[in-house]
């Protein structure tokens, strides 16, 4: 099956462009930019977003990002669980509800959609956007800090969503977080974090701590081992999306296009029908063949396909990073 596309569907992207109408585009780019700086160096998200001019920056520069990573992340997901079905759903951290938009792109069967964000302009703005998009689900924004164990306590959901919100919080307060949030899962959660060391390390944690809490890895990792990747490298993917007018203009930029690089992790309730392998970095091919580097069967390690070997060739060679391998049809 093919992942979902990365692009905002087209009533967001259309809703966005409609707040820009008539702003000034010296603030909004003025904007862009220090929302950038921050972003690179680790500043909370509700320290950056002071106004309304700083929101829309971030949904028009941002946002199509953090959509792209979460909408690949859950599609993986989808691979693993197809018959997932979810009802309810809570968006933690969810900025403008990017996490919300992705899974209500996947998942139709969604009904009720939960907003968690510190942030009021967000929770404003991202209800906004929903309305005027025609988002059809009821949705409930809470201003709250998804670390404050009183954040919606003892409330169940088929399925949480946590993007790039992990990362804003202190490395201490990690295991308590998720121990709350895995309590009100009765189906899936999703982690999707950016795409660095940093990141990777931290999530390896939180995948360990839920592990010990009896949660099922479903993506990207093909087993439950410990993470068998070397010390000097980290489990990380990218995805490409295009770039629509408005975020060209906002970002001040002329390439059609940018590249999101994240980490992810999915867990469920129950066991999907897990892959033997799953592609870690972007193949390389040459005229001899190509070359993968693979987390397979609680290792890690790198195989070369040759050209002759025409059978196991054709099975591989339109595989892509990040793309799970399945035996025996694709044995390698």
């Amino acid at each position: 099956m093919s992942l979902p596309s990365p692009e905002l569907p087209a009533p967001l992207a259309a809703a966005i462009a409609a707040r820009l109408e008539g702003r000034s585009q010296t603030a909004l780019r003025e904007s862009a930019r220090e929302l950038s700086q921050r972003y690179r160096s680790h500043s909370p998200t509700i320290e950056t977003i002071r106004d309304e001019t700083d929101a829309l920056a971030y949904a028009a520069t941002r946002m199509p990002a953090t959509f792209a990573a979460i909408v690949t992340a859950l599609g993986r997901l989808e691979e693993e669980r197809l018959d997932f079905a979810p009802q309810r759903m809570l968006d933690v951290g969810c900025g403008l509800g990017a996490g919300s938009y992705a899974a209500a792109t996947l998942w139709p069967s969604i009904a009720e959609i939960t907003l968690l964000d510190r942030s009021a302009l967000f929770l404003r703005l991202a209800t906004g956007l929903m309305k005027d998009s025609g988002v059809p689900a009821a949705i409930k924004a809470i201003e709250c800090d998804f670390a404050d164990p009183r954040a919606i306590a003892d409330t169940q959901f088929d399925f949480i969503v946590v993007g790039y919100a992990l990362t804003e919080i202190a490395e201490s307060d990690l295991p308590s977080v998720i121990d709350r949030l895995w309590a009100q899962t009765s189906g899936a959660l999703v982690i999707v974090e950016p795409g660095t060391p940093r990141d990777h390390t931290r999530l390896m944690a939180v995948r360990s701590r839920l592990i010990a809490l009896g949660a099922s890895i479903l993506a990207p990792c093909p087993h439950q081992a410990p993470c068998p990747l070397p010390a000097n490298d980290w489990c990380h993917f990218s995805v490409r999306l295009p770039r629509r007018r408005a975020h060209r203009l906002v970002k001040d930029v002329d390439a059609p296009f940018e590249d999101e690089k994240f980490a992810y992790l999915a867990v469920g309730r129950s066991y999907g029908t897990p892959p033997s392998a799953r592609v870690i970095a972007p193949p390389r091919a040459n005229k001899a063949g190509i070359s993968l580097k693979l987390c397979a069967d609680k290792a890690f390690r790198e195989t070369f396909i040759p050209k002759r070997d025409k059978a196991r060739y054709e099975k591989i060679r339109r595989k892509n990073w990040g793309d799970p391998l399945r035996a025996p049809a694709e044995e390698i």
